[in-house]
């Protein structure tokens, strides 16, 4: 593992595993890492604060079940926006409204591609009115889901991933990066405590 001043990560095959586990299970105790990957648990804990501090790990989060919480309606909505000077406008605007769960800036017909969720096709209408509604927004395009095979939030990480040397780090958005405060998995001496704790 080597993290240069803004490089970009050196991942070994040690690195890959520890990060496969934590994106099938991110409380994953520390020693039943370390018993996959053939290390001690401070020197997983040290390793993955080193992931955290580089920002290959940006956050640790939950899945919820969308249906289980009444949010059965999905679609897609490409937006064209008038000039490209209001582009950032609406990435700053959108980002705030609930129900909106990505944005890209895409390549074709539409500027932005939303991804969206929505308790009802009622919810969905009102929801694609409010994006219509922002300044610089030309015209929409709603594709609704009907049925979902496959929605993974896992990356896939392998050999290309352990291939990659030198060059300049990915930047973040457009093209500044930015560090990112890591919410629910605990650190340094608290996870050194709690490794103690488990043993």
């Amino acid at each position: 593992m080597k993290f240069g001043n803004g490089e970009e990560p050196g991942l070994d095959a040690t690195d890959v595993a520890i990060l496969q586990t934590l994106q099938q299970d991110c409380k994953s105790p520390l020693a039943r890492i370390g018993e996959r990957v053939g290390l001690s648990a401070p020197s997983v804990s040290e390793r993955i604060e080193k992931l955290e501090q580089s920002g290959v790990i940006r956050g640790y989060s939950a899945v919820l079940g969308s249906r289980e919480l009444g949010l059965d309606v999905t679609a897609f909505i490409g937006v064209v926006v008038e000039t490209p000077s209001g582009l950032e406008s609406f990435e700053e605007t959108v980002v705030s409204i609930e129900g909106v769960l990505e944005c890209h800036h895409v390549t074709g017909h539409h500027t932005l591609l939303l991804k969206v969720k929505a308790p009802t096709t009622e919810g969905l209408e009102n929801l694609i009115s409010r994006i219509r509604g922002l300044a610089g927004v030309v015209r929409t395009e709603t594709t609704v889901v009907l049925s979902t095979h496959t929605e993974r939030s896992q990356l896939p990480i392998g050999e290309h991933v352990t291939r990659r040397e030198g060059g300049s780090r990915r930047k973040n958005g457009r093209g500044h990066s930015s560090p990112r405060k890591l919410p629910a998995r605990k650190t340094g001496q608290d996870r050194q405590e709690r490794h103690n704790h488990e043993n």
